[in-house]
């Protein structure tokens, strides 16, 4: 097995002076990918501080994906192992999209929290440490000798461990250096990987201008920046310097759940009414707080069951409305999902994949809603299911969600999850368009002559009637009906309303083209994936066929109907399997023979395609990083030899 390759520097490569440096005369070496984390106490602003600094090496053109690091807890006790709160930020000379594999360096508040990410296998030999070094020096003499056992265990572990003085540095500035310390630390990241200090400062003044503090607040920030960026010139004796690709398109950066919440504005949307539930919440203020410019208005109802039955009821009087959840919360929605299937209303659900069951992991990533956004509901329930694979597309699917609500009559769910959502990237900035928006509500006459479920014997398509249309009204019911929403129990009315509304995703699938296959076209292996897995599986399974195997890789977008030709796909390959964030039996551990759990995309391709797809899924609480991915396929390549 090759290992996965660590890290990206170059040894090799022409020294590079980096940008607003200063002078100093420390060799500058040449990389073309870093993953940086910044770890500390839940409270202390390391997440605040690795945006910033993410948001920096965006505007110089550097390539991004952050990933947060957030304890279950709201406030866990301090310097405990599980209360690590912080971030992952990766940047690269080339556009990224997933969250690497292990740390190049690492900054820490103190050192307890860094044993919560060595279990996630975050850390390499050699990864550089750079470790508060108060804890040294603490009253407590327990503190004291917690931190000298976790430096001799950490150098024990080949980490590259070096003291700094955080918060002796930031107190030369500010009385609270817990208020402080992380722009400091943001700007000894900028002397560090030769970064724009303007720009870190320009994004400074934005952040709190948006929270709406005063000059004195962004200068004293300004100064811990300026400290923080002083203060690692003269440490490091050798910097790093992530070249740019140039580009001439304009680019933003955002996260999932900022680029759900722009899609809904762009699409016309009107109406978001949700619940507050991790990892979605932020979509939420995001809107709460620019809605009201696009004409939208942003309703928070008090329960998840109130805010999807205020998005129906907006949807039935003609503005289709958006409403925004996690796992849990799209439990309770289920009767009111399933009644907008019956009653044939548009509706858009987003939801935003957390681990489960119950409360499980809400602060962290899982695909484990699949199944539960196709079956949730009792009886049949057909309903279209999209899952984006990056942050771009959940902008233009939460914009294609609302067409295809209005176009079949029925909920769209966009299967987002806590690594999208809360993940910066940047993207060429879209250019808006007249069919991104919901067209004007139609209030000329209803035929009286047309029944309000008119259904296409071919399509099962029907024209859609608006309260307050003339001759538009109808009674909406969630009874077994007929065409003119009477209720109705006669076995063929039943038969043909649940034919008709299933033909709907027929109609759908046709328009539909089959997906694209990355990699080898035919071969030993076929990798399937949806969701945000994608970019970790494309860059495994690049690093595999670049040792000569024969692998391909596709990714989902449509979940319900699935994409046309799977089975045409799916039969130019020996194996075909699935790599999911959902729990699956292994099958080298597994006793029960036919009982054997497969994850959720493997079952449905399964029972879809009848070919015998085979799967790996882990739950980690956290993305799936290339590397480990490299390592299954690769046993299941030696296992198929």
């Amino acid at each position: 097995m090759t290992p996965a390759k660590e890290s990206s520097v170059d040894a090799d490569a022409p020294h590079a002076q980096p940008p607003h440096s200063g002078s100093f005369d420390v060799p500058v070496q040449v990389a073309n990918d870093q993953i940086i984390e910044i770890v500390s106490d839940s409270g202390e602003g390391a997440q605040t501080a690795g945006q910033l600094f993410g948001t920096v090496c965006a505007k110089m053109g550097n390539g991004l994906w952050t990933v947060e690091i957030i304890p279950a807890e709201i406030e866990p006790p301090p310097r405990s192992q599980a209360g690590a709160s912080g971030i992952r930020v990766r940047f690269a000379t080339r556009s990224i999209s997933n969250m690497g594999d292990r740390a190049d360096l690492v900054v820490a508040f103190n050192e307890q929290v860094l044993y919560s990410r060595i279990d996630q296998d975050a850390f390499r030999p050699g990864t550089l440490l750079l470790i508060d070094s108060r804890w040294a020096k603490d009253e407590d003499a327990k503190i004291r000798d917690a931190y000298a056992k976790a430096l001799e265990d950490f150098c024990a572990r080949g980490y590259d461990v070096q003291e700094i003085p955080i918060h002796e540095e930031t107190l030369k500035l500010v009385e609270n250096p817990q208020r402080g310390k992380n722009m400091w630390v943001v700007g000894m990241l900028c002397a560090r990987y030769g970064r724009n200090l303007d720009f870190a400062k320009d994004e400074v003044r934005l952040l709190f201008e948006r929270r709406r503090k005063g000059e004195d607040v962004i200068v004293r920030n300004h100064q811990l920046l300026e400290a923080g960026y002083a203060w690692g010139l003269q440490y490091f004796d050798e910097r790093l310097q992530v070249p740019s690709q140039e580009s001439d398109q304009a680019m933003v950066v955002m996260n999932g759940n900022a680029a759900v919440a722009m899609g809904a504005m762009a699409a016309g949307i009107e109406v978001c009414s949700m619940y507050p539930i991790t990892p979605a919440t932020s979509a939420s203020h995001y809107l709460a707080s620019v809605f009201h410019r696009a004409g939208g208005f942003m309703h928070q109802a008090e329960d998840e069951i109130a805010a999807v039955g205020f998005a129906l009821g907006c949807s039935y009087a003609g503005k289709t409305a958006l409403t925004i959840t996690s796992g849990p919360g799209l439990a309770l929605k289920t009767e009111l999902i399933g009644l907008a299937v019956m009653a044939e209303v548009p509706l858009v659900i987003v939801n935003v994949q957390r681990g489960g069951p119950a409360t499980g992991l809400p602060t962290k990533v899982e695909q484990g809603d699949l199944l539960a956004s196709l079956y949730g509901q009792p009886g049949d329930a057909p309903k279209i299911v999209l899952a984006p694979s990056s942050i771009e597309e959940c902008f233009e699917f939460t914009i294609t969600a609302r067409k295809l609500a209005e176009s079949f009559r029925m909920p769209v769910i966009v299967l987002s999850d806590a690594n999208l959502a809360t993940a910066q990237t940047l993207f060429a900035r879209p250019e808006p368009t007249d069919e991104w928006l919901a067209p004007p509500v139609d209030q000329s006459p209803w035929n009286e002559n047309t029944p309000p479920y008119d259904w296409d014997a071919e399509t099962g398509l029907s024209q859609r009637p608006i309260p307050g249309q003339e001759g538009g009204a109808y009674v909406l019911t969630g009874l077994a009906h007929d065409e003119h929403s009477q209720v109705a129990y006669a076995s063929a009315i039943n038969q043909r309303a649940m034919e008709m509304r299933s033909r709907k995703l027929a109609t759908l699938e046709q328009s539909l083209k089959p997906p694209v296959v990355n990699g080898d076209a035919e071969g030993e292996l076929l990798v399937v994936c949806w969701g945000s897995t994608r970019s970790a599986v494309e860059e495994a399974v690049d690093r595999i066929r670049a040792d000569g195997h024969r692998v391909g890789t596709t990714c989902l977008r449509f979940l319900s109907p699935l994409e046309p030709g799977l089975d045409e796909i799916f039969a130019r390959y020996r194996r075909v399997m699935t790599v999911e964030i959902n729990y699956s039996d292994d099958p080298d551990n597994h006793r029960a023979g036919t009982s054997r759990r497969y994850s959720q995309l493997a079952w449905l391709l399964r029972a879809a395609t009848l070919v015998d797809v085979d799967c790996w899924s882990r739950v980690p609480g956290q993305p799936l990083p290339p590397g480990m991915i490299e390592e299954a396929l690769r046993a299941r390549l030696g296992g198929a030899d």
